[in-house]
């Protein structure tokens, strides 16, 4: 999901309560939230006369200064649960690494691609977004579905720190690879001439460069003044919400200038919707049927699909409106993301704690209360 809230999931309700309950409430209704922020947007580019002059009365290269203080929001902190310094537990378990990087930085993207151009191939726009949803592979909010699925948690934190510094490397080159190089390839229209990749570069460097350098120097400097279990138990749980404030109020400003738009075609969401959920569901069942290929156990094995099969839709936002617009399809494809999102992960925990009980029933990592509920 969206990496917007609290990444972890409750722990003041047992281990096999349902899954919903072990949610925060912040988490368990997001949907509502975005719904919301969605309707409060459409109604406010309705009300305001001269909104998108307003908004654009002061920039950030090219970007209004409130969408992109909302974004530097949304993303830092998630960026400041990571744990940097699990990093160097990555060569513990090389199948389980090898894995996770194929899925994330080969299939995800390859898949996004192809589905894109399947079903919204008279839709550009809305076709490039989910190309660039893709690519932001999920770097925090998969910590909540790995916990309640009973995933390996320190498996988890380490993939999730990998992919937070990876992106800054590979998310341009990726983009221009699926946006200009691959279609022309296969003979498919590319992107407007208007697009640089350049454009790219600039979104990643400053809406995930910046906001990592202080989720870096945040969690190094609160570790080493207070200890680890104030900075996790204390202080994130206070900065948390603060993300989805930044994703609602990055919505509502979405929604206000593109009420028109949205309002007139309202089947597009739909359309934006369909290949998301046929995301969704390729990447975890294909990710945890090779974990059980691989022999990885049940906890790590929800942990490869989780990791996969989730996305960073902040950061695909961010790079939405900093390459294409505020108003621009791509953005609004990428705001469609976590609505459909999180309760198809939700979902997907079930099915998870499902397949412990069928297919892992003597497996340590699966915890005795989860193997007894039927």
């Amino acid at each position: 999901m969206s990496d917007a809230v609290r990444e972890t999931a409750r722990t003041d309700v047992p281990a096999d309560a349902p899954v919903l309950q072990r949610l925060s409430t912040l988490d368990r209704f997001l949907p509502v939230w975005i719904l919301a922020a969605m309707a409060l947007g459409l109604a406010l580019g309705r009300w305001v006369p001269g909104l998108d002059d307003a908004l654009g009365a002061v920039e950030v290269g090219g970007i209004s200064l409130p969408i992109a203080i909302g974004l530097l929001l949304m993303m830092y902190p998630v960026l400041a649960k990571v744990r940097y310094s699990e990093l160097d537990r990555v060569t513990g378990d090389r199948k389980l690494l090898a894995a996770s990087l194929v899925l994330n930085w080969l299939v995800g993207p390859a898949l996004m691609f192809a589905l894109a151009w399947l079903l919204l191939p008279d839709l550009p726009e809305y076709r490039t977004g989910l190309i660039i949803v893709g690519l932001a592979r999920c770097i925090a909010m998969v910590l909540i579905w790995n916990d309640l699925s009973c995933g390996d948690r320190e498996a988890a934190a380490v993939l999730v720190a990998i992919n937070s510094v990876f992106q800054i490397a590979a998310f341009a080159a990726l983009g221009w690879f699926y946006l200009q190089v691959l279609p022309g390839w296969l003979g498919l229209s590319t992107t407007s001439a208007e697009f640089s990749v350049w454009a790219i570069v600039a979104s990643v460097l400053v809406f995930l460069g910046i906001p990592l350098l202080a989720g870096f120097l945040t969690r190094t400097l609160g570790e080493r003044r207070n200890g680890r279990a104030w900075y996790e138990q204390r202080f994130l749980p206070r900065i948390g919400p603060i993300a989805l404030y930044g994703l609602l109020f990055t919505i509502v400003m979405l929604f206000a200038l593109q009420g028109a738009a949205i309002t007139s075609q309202p089947w597009d969401v739909a359309r934006i919707a369909l290949p998301l959920l046929a995301y969704f569901a390729l990447m975890f069942g294909s990710s945890f049927l090779l974990g059980m290929r691989l022999g990885l156990g049940y906890a790590k094995t929800a942990t490869l699909a989780f990791t996969a099969a989730g996305n960073n839709f902040e950061l695909a936002i961010a790079v939405a409106i900093g390459t294409f617009g505020v108003t621009s399809g791509q953005a609004l494809a990428g705001v469609v993301g976590p609505l459909i999102e999180v309760p198809v992960l939700v979902g997907l925990v079930y099915v998870s704690l499902w397949a412990a009980r069928r297919w892992f029933p003597g497996d340590a990592g699966v915890p005795a209360a989860i193997r007894s509920t039927r």
